[in-house]
């Protein structure tokens, strides 16, 4: 028998749901660690009054009753676990591990007994169901019957809302049914608001939920009264507490963790974030005897406190709610601050890589644990390489993207990455994700681009894969031969001469290999609607570089004056966010007459040189030659005169030419271009692209008639 036993898939029962997590048991009690939440569960084992050991749904558990009443229930194991555990819980906890049997009759009458805060529902002297007062919200009496309403787990798929019991009268003048209901309603979970509050914290300006709320602390909850919603927080609740400060070193967050979340309507909070202004100071006094001060709080409280306002308020917090508080750790960003500007989903906020997580403020929030995570994930943001994505792969298979975080900051987050030793999933790398990404950290003064290099690495690599591809195929089906036949017949005119040398047997098949290759459907998918004719390739004309440019405006202006002015009063801020900042100044700037007048005497200038570029324009006659291209040597209306070919007495067209410029049939033999055999080479290459967006040009022309 070892000195402690732990078992990985046990589920503990909260509010009506299972809560998966980690049991584990040794000689000073026992400890349950949840996945979900990372909350940690302690029981010492002088405090355990009996256990016992009961089949269930999911096989079999095992029931804790503790001293003060308190009940805890753990699921999920095995038939074979109860020798173990018996031995176990005898030989640590000195008690015995007892064989609870259920009834099953299905009655649903019965003896309601009450235990603590557990109420048990007996039918024939067996427990057939068990209540945790603390799961109930709310009850109300009627004539003969009690309701029962219990709290709504968020976990669970389905859950538990309301029961009804009939309570008959005995006849001895007690009221059984008021009874009843108040002893639900002594152990119940229902937060009243009793006595005055520890202190009060008026006006505080909350992120999440949004508005400015008065906070009220009392000794067991936290009361939040805004102008439209109130909420009671439970200090049991409460999972963590942090204080982060804001990049911009102006504000300070205080952000509270909670399961389960607040609740408006059908929206949940899982976090309470504050936002306090540094240089914001109050004063305040703590409802509290000195005698509690030293019992309660071992003396970390005061009756008079006084201060900044977030140190104040963080402090309070702090000791009534019994949670440490969690601030940054060594991680400095390349402006020297403890987070980094990013995205996440569709809401811009501030990551702060902690020494046990990653947290994000604050839309939405998001805490992350190390232990949660199973990967993480360095990317490529954009093309320019300004921005890098990190990816979160966690261990129940969801994942959580940053996007936008500044190149800077990469070496930082990548070295705190490393340090933690969080495993690093690179896409496409062969030799591993940290050693690719160790090869990718290289030294240099003009700071390389980290992200340019994977992507080159990645890019050689599936080159590589590609041409072993295409070596592993075959290209039988390729003959250089037919191939250069084939350009031949659809470009060259000379083709029509070695046609007609051949026999009509040679030439049918050349035309039947000629249609499989031109795919004359195509054709059906342009507009009928004429087409005007392209000055470029991208159907955009050409600006005139000799054209005077057109004036910049007051703020233009102004802001070339004043850009390295914002530069060095914001070191290191981004391009994004100097032009938010310059607009604010711009707005804030009262009198802009100075600047009104320089934009007007520009707009005057422009109009003068405009007017004269014009007159200039009309004298030459139009706007500066430009070079000429084949398309327009070769338009319709001015067609190059070609000569006539002796080598071949009809002039060949191709099968585009000829499905498509029908109406152009009936033109003159002296019209139509042809090659002579004294042209040279280039010569011949030059007629043949003519000749090619003639035909086009044709083409275009016939479609539109």
């Amino acid at each position: 028998m070892g000195d402690a036993i732990e078992y990985n898939d046990v589920y503990m029962v909260l509010r009506g749901a299972l809560n998966g997590g980690r049991l584990k048991l040794h000689k000073q009690g026992i400890v349950f660690k949840s996945q979900k939440t990372g909350k940690v569960e302690q029981i010492t084992a002088a405090d355990i009054e009996n256990a016992n050991w009961l089949r269930v749904a999911r096989g079999f558990g095992v029931k804790l009753v503790l001293k003060d009443g308190t009940h805890y229930r753990f699921d999920g194991f095995k038939e074979g676990d109860f020798d173990k555990l018996s031995n176990f819980v005898k030989k640590n906890f000195e008690t015995e591990l007892g064989e609870l049997e259920l009834s099953v009759k299905g009655w649903n009458w019965g003896v309601a007994k009450f235990n603590g805060a557990l109420m048990t529902f007996e039918v024939d002297k067996k427990p057939a169901f068990e209540i945790p007062l603390k799961d109930v919200s709310q009850a109300t009496s009627g004539k003969n019957e009690v309701t029962v309403e219990f709290h709504q787990n968020d976990d669970a798929q389905v859950s538990l809302m309301e029961m009804r019991f009939f309570v008959p009268n005995s006849g001895d003048g007690d009221d059984q049914v008021k009874n009843f209901q108040e002893q639900v309603m002594s152990k119940a979970d229902v937060i009243q608001a009793t006595g005055d509050a520890i202190v009060s914290f008026e006006e505080i300006a909350c992120l999440t939920p949004r508005g400015r709320y008065s906070i009220k602390v009392y000794p067991t909850f936290l009361q939040l009264h805004g102008k439209t919603y109130d909420y009671k927080i439970p200090h049991t609740t409460c999972l963590r507490l942090f204080l982060l400060p804001h990049k911009d070193q102006r504000f300070m967050f205080f952000v509270i963790s909670m399961d389960p979340p607040i609740r408006q309507g059908q929206t949940r909070y899982p976090f309470l974030i504050l936002q306090f202004e540094r240089d914001q100071e109050t004063s305040v006094n703590l409802n509290l005897s000195d005698k509690d001060i030293e019992e309660k709080y071992s003396g970390k409280l005061r009756k008079e406190m006084s201060g900044p306002l977030f140190e104040v308020v963080s402090r309070v917090l702090k000791e009534i709610i019994g949670r440490k508080i969690t601030v940054p750790g060594t991680f400095k960003g390349h402006s020297g601050t403890s987070s980094i500007n990013c995205s996440h989903k569709a809401g811009n906020g501030l990551l702060y890589p902690l020494e046990r997580g990653f947290i994000f403020v604050h839309k939405p929030p998001v805490h992350i644990r190390f232990d949660e995570i199973l990967c993480v994930n360095f990317a490529r943001g954009s093309t320019t390489g300004r921005t890098f994505d990190f990816d979160v792969d966690l261990k129940n298979g969801t994942s959580v993207s940053f996007s936008n975080l500044e190149r800077q900051d990469y070496g930082h987050l990548y070295d705190f990455v490393t340090s933690k030793n969080l495993r690093i999933r690179n896409k496409g790398g062969k030799s591993g994700g940290a050693t690719v990404m160790d090869d990718l950290m290289v030294s240099d003064e003009e700071s390389p681009d980290f992200y340019l290099e994977k992507v080159k690495a990645e890019a050689a690599e599936d080159d590589d894969d590609y041409e072993r591809d295409d070596d592993e195929e075959s290209d039988e089906d390729f003959n250089p031969d037919m191939a250069e036949e084939d350009v031949k017949e659809e470009f060259d005119s000379a083709a029509s001469s070695s046609e007609s040398e051949g026999s009509d047997d040679e030439e049918k098949p050349k035309k039947k290999k000629k249609e499989v290759k031109r795919k004359p459907e195509k054709r059906e998918k342009e507009p009928a609607a004429k087409k005007p004719r392209k000055e470029t390739k991208s159907g955009k004309k050409k600006k005139d570089p000799n054209a005077p440019k057109k004036p910049m405006s007051g703020y233009m202006i102004w802001l070339n004056e004043n850009r390295e002015n914002i530069k060095k009063e914001y070191p290191g801020i981004s391009i994004t966010d100097l032009s938010k900042k310059a607009g604010e100044k711009w707005k804030e700037l009262g009198d802009k007459t100075e600047w009104d007048e320089k934009a007007k005497k520009a707009k005057e200038k422009y109009q003068k040189d405009l007017a004269a570029y014009n007159a200039q324009k009309k004298e030459d006659g139009g706007t500066p030659k430009k070079s000429k291209t084949i398309s327009d040597s070769f338009s319709k209306k001015s067609p190059k005169p070609q000569k006539q070919s002796t080598s071949s007495p009809s002039k060949f067209k191709s099968k585009e030419f000829i499905e498509s410029s029908e109406d152009d049939s009936s033109d003159d033999e002296g019209s139509k271009k042809k090659k002579t055999p004294s042209k040279s080479k280039e010569d011949d290459s030059e007629d043949e692209e003519s000749e090619a967006e003639m035909t086009d040009d044709e083409s275009e022309g016939s479609d539109s008639d």
